[in-house]
């Protein structure tokens, strides 16, 4: 991926690993476009990066991304990278008597459906462009899954494995498919207590060894962006490790 001269499109940009990716991009001098459902942190991250957009999207609204496509279309025809980023985390008990399955049909809107919309609204776009890119968030709970967080996990499984077909289909356009799996980072993807928690991993160092990654000449072996951290967690099955990392994972309380 070229990591300089975009336009980027980043949804979830608000905070997290969306904003430190489009502060990143920004700082190199692309275009950077950041999407979030809420107002008051578009205004926060624009405001702070002169020249970033923030655009308002409900990424769970399919009507909602059909007309932001067509804003997007109209004012960032050039538009060339899409970085699927927002998502959101919650636990769950299935074991409760009145199991909530609204958690579960939130985080399979948000992480996966959105996804889906989106990629299909702006696809037709980007496969116009000379050289395109779309990145999309996945984590390294798609390969070694915590007990309590089960749709979440199951979620980034999905997108893994949809990743891969959406490559392969694009063979031979000029689409490059990157699927980016973060370890455990510090940010408030799952709650305050993970920005502070001193066992995951900075967010500003995440972003630097991602950038380092995409910057490097050569190309991502099977299109995935891994920092060393998270890739235990990518080859524990390949390496014989998965049982123990999952039942330390797992273990209880």
């Amino acid at each position: 991926m070229q990591i300089s001269g975009n336009t980027i499109l980043i949804t979830g940009g608000t905070s997290g690993i969306g904003r430190g990716l489009a502060e990143a991009f920004h700082r190199l001098g692309n275009r950077v476009i950041i999407a979030g459902r809420r107002q008051s942190r578009l205004v926060e991250v624009t405001a702070a990066n002169p020249g970033m957009l923030g655009f308002h999207l409900d990424v769970r609204d399919p009507e909602a991304i059909g007309a932001f496509a067509a804003r997007i279309r109209e004012e960032a025809p050039e538009l060339n990278v899409l970085v699927n980023n927002a998502g959101i985390s919650r636990p769950e008990d299935l074991t409760a008597e009145a199991a909530d399955l609204s958690i579960s049909r939130q985080i399979v809107e948000t992480n996966i459906m959105s996804v889906l919309h989106m990629t299909a609204a702006l696809l037709p776009m980007l496969k116009t462009r000379p050289k395109a890119t779309i990145i999309t968030t996945t984590s390294g709970l798609a390969f070694v899954p915590r007990n309590n967080f089960p749709t979440y996990c199951a979620s980034k499984a999905f997108l893994h494995s949809w990743l891969q077909s959406l490559r392969v289909q694009l063979r031979g356009s000029s689409v490059e498919v990157l699927e980016l799996i973060p370890p455990y980072v510090q940010t408030e993807l799952s709650g305050q207590h993970q920005l502070t928690n001193p066992r995951a991993m900075p967010l500003a160092d995440y972003i630097e060894e991602v950038m380092r990654l995409l910057a490097a000449s050569t190309p991502l072996p099977g299109g995935e962006i891994l920092v060393e951290r998270v890739k235990g967690e990518r080859w524990a099955e390949r390496d014989g490790t998965y049982l123990t990392r999952f039942a330390a994972f797992n273990a209880a309380d």
